[in-house]
C-alpha cells in the first residue's frame, strides 16, 4: 500500500505542477523462483534494466516447496515461478484443501519446460551410463532432491518406473538427499557422490557430464508454472516482468541457452 500511495502522490504532484510527462515510479518486484532458475534469472535481471530501469528485481531462490510454504506463511512476494505444478496448485484457490487464495489464476501460465538427467562427476569413475545402472553394483552413492523438491519427486518417479526400490537403496546406504537441485548439482560437481539426478539446465550451468536423460514415459513432462501472487504489492510490474521473460528475444535466448524451452 505504501508504494501505491507514493505513486498516487507523485502523479498528483506532477499534475499540479503542470508536468508534461509523468516519471515512472521506482518499483521493487519480489520474485520467488525455483533454485534451478538462479543462473538464468540473475543474468536476465541485468538485461531487464534496459527495459525497465525503474524496476528493482529482488530474487529469492530455493526449492519450490520451501518457497510455497513461505508464501503461505505470509512472505511478501509479487511473482512465483515454481519448478512443479503441485507447489503452485497448493496456494491457488480451488486447488487446495487449506482454503489458500494466493495466486491470481488469470496470470498463471506454463512458463518453461525442462528435462531431468543423470549426471556424473568428471571422468565418471564408476562407469555409470544409464538410469538402469542405479540398480547395479556400479552405484555406491546417489544424490537426489528430497520428495518436497520437484526434481526429487521426478527422481522418485524415474526410479519407480524402472522398478528400482528407493527403500532398498536407503537401506544399503546408497542414497543421499539435497534440499534443492543446487545442492544435488554441487554434490556431483565436487565428486562427493557417484551421480545425481538433476535438471538438464543445472547440468549445463555447472558443466556436468550428462549420461542419460529421462523420457516422458519415465517422469512425465517437466513444466514450470509462473503466476502473480495476490498478496504482493507490485502486481502490474510483476506481470510486466513475466511477459518480458516469455516474449523478449534476449531473455528467451538466455533461458534456451542452458536448455529450457520457453512455452508459448
Amino acid at each position: 500500500m505504501k508504494r501505491k500511495l507514493t505513486a498516487l502522490l507523485l502523479a498528483l504532484s506532477l499534475t499540479a505542477c503542470g508536468g508534461g510527462t509523468q516519471q515512472a515510479e521506482d518499483t521493487e518486484v519480489i520474485v520467488f523462483a525455483a533454485a534451478s532458475l538462479e543462473a538464468t534469472f540473475t543474468e536476465i535481471a541485468e538485461l531487464y534494466k534496459k527495459e525497465a530501469p525503474n524496476v528493482t528485481l529482488t530474487f529469492t531462490f530455493d526449492s519450490s516447496g520451501t518457497l510455497r510454504t513461505q508464501i503461505r506463511e505470509g512472505a511478501v512476494c509479487d511473482l512465483f515461478v515454481s519448478a512443479g505444478q503441485s507447489q503452485m496448485d497448493d496456494i491457488e484457490a480451488g486447488k487446495n484443501d487449506g482454503g489458500y487464495d494466493l495466486i491470481d489464476s488469470a496470470t498463471r501460465v506454463d512458463f518453461v519446460e525442462n528435462k531431468v538427467v543423470l549426471a556424473v562427476p568428471d571422468g565418471d569413475p564408476k562407469g555409470i551410463g544409464t538410469f538402469s545402472d542405479l540398480a547395479t553394483d556400479k552405484l555406491s552413492l546417489l544424490c537426489i532432491g528430497n520428495e518436497d523438491v520437484p526434481v526429487g519427486a521426478y527422481s522418485l518417479q524415474i526410479l519407480e518406473s524402472l522398478d528400482i526400490d528407493i527403500a532398498q537403496l536407503e537401506a544399503e546406504g546408497k542414497v543421499t538427499y539435497g534440499s534443492n537441485v543446487t545442492e544435488v548439482a554441487t554434490q556431483v560437481k565436487e565428486a562427493a557422490v557417484d551421480c545425481g539426478i538433476i535438471y538438464a539446465t543445472d547440468a549445463a550451468t555447472y558443466g556436468l557430464n550428462v549420461v542419460d536423460q529421462a523420457t516422458e514415459d519415465l517422469c512425465g513432462r517437466v513444466i514450470y508454472p509462473a503466476a502473480v501472487v495476490t498478496t504482493g504489492e507490485a502486481p502490474d510490474a510483476a506481470q510486466a516482468f513475466l511477459d518480458y521473460l516469455r516474449t523478449n528475444a534476449e531473455a528467451k535466448a538466455v533461458l534456451e541457452g542452458v536448455g529450457f524451452t520457453v512455452l508459448p
